[in-house]
């Protein structure tokens, strides 16, 4: 993952950052009112529906943090949350949502666009993949945008409780596949389950080695 000798210590200093209340700041639907770049941010995205509110709660040991909702595109803004002050995450709005209208989704698309461009203390972005389905059209547009933006993404498969170990497997490799030749992708995708909390501590790990050491924070 991040080093083997190394795996064990990253895997508790998720575990520390994510045992203190991450607790929400702020919702941005304007560049001019992100917050201060004084922290280092991760990001969250992916297609409406993905699971990406669910995985945010079960990152964060909390049930209601990041909203959910059954219908997709709920998620408008830029939602960010507050990681003891050493990190924050960012909760972008999904696409690929349905029942938007035109409008709405070019208004929301060109916000994603313009800060994913353009933030500096972006440190990596999070790019959710329902296992279920594979990559679609509409990520490898997103994938290819961050490519050329330069921004570093890590793919996050998640729901694989809802297939079986050897459909997990083959998705896994599809992707590892895709993005083997991808210059901003991070090399290793994780696979993950909200519901079942497969994954959680991997991916809590990773965010840890981003964020600003403890004694800063």
């Amino acid at each position: 993952m991040i080093g083997a000798k190394q795996d064990d210590d990253w895997l508790e200093a998720g575990r520390l950052l994510f045992a203190r209340p991450v607790t929400f700041m702020l919702s941005v639907v304007a560049m001019d009112k992100l917050p201060p770049p004084d922290l280092p941010e991760v990001c969250f995205a992916g297609r409406s529906n993905v699971g990406k509110s669910s995985l945010i709660n079960a990152l964060t040991n909390q049930n209601k943090l990041a909203k959910a909702s059954n219908t997709p595109g709920r998620t408008r803004e830029l939602n960010y949350f507050n990681v003891s002050d050493r990190l924050r995450i960012v909760d972008l709005p999904g696409y690929g949502y349905a029942r938007a209208s035109k409008t709405d989704i070019a208004k929301w698309t060109k916000l994603t666009r313009r800060f994913l461009a353009g933030r500096a203390p972006l440190r990596r972005i999070f790019l959710l993949i329902d296992s279920r389905h594979g990559l679609k059209e509409t990520d490898i547009e997103i994938m290819s945008m961050l490519d050329e933006t330069a921004v570093t993404y890590q793919i996050v498969l998640t729901k694989i409780d809802k297939i079986k170990k050897a459909e997990a497997e083959a998705v896994y490799n599809k992707v590892l596949a895709a993005i083997k030749r991808r210059p901003a992708a991070f090399p290793t995708p994780v696979l993950t389950s909200s519901e079942k909390k497969t994954g959680l501590d991997e991916l809590r790990a990773q965010i840890a080695s981003l964020a600003l050491p403890e004694e800063q924070g």
